[in-house]
């Protein structure tokens, strides 16, 4: 019964989750300054821990679930990170088009 509970609860959160990196990259997508309010740390962080959370469940505790739901958080981070990194470069390298001057 608690297992059936904490079950529904991950699947929950984490579908709500994944649905939740779409704002933020339409953010980034139709920001003016570059994405310049985006952490790459935490990015990187965030995707890091889910890439490895993702490589533990399927090797050590062969959860093929949690390891692509988890493979999947990871992406969704590293799209954050590399829009980022496209806006920043294209408004800080003279391709000002779409950037606030």
């Amino acid at each position: 019964m608690f297992s059936d509970v904490a079950y529904y609860l991950f699947t929950f959160f984490n579908a709500l989750r994944i649905v939740s990196y779409l704002p933020q990259i339409y953010k980034i997508a139709h920001d003016a300054n570059g994405a310049s309010a985006i952490s790459y740390s935490t990015w990187f962080l965030w995707t890091a821990a889910n890439g490895s959370t993702a490589v533990y469940s399927f090797s050590n505790l062969g959860d093929i679930s949690l390891a692509l739901t988890n493979g999947f958080n990871a992406l969704c981070c590293a799209v954050v990170v590399a829009l980022t990194a496209f806006k920043h470069r294209r408004c800080h390298s003279g391709m000002r088009s779409g950037c606030e001057n």
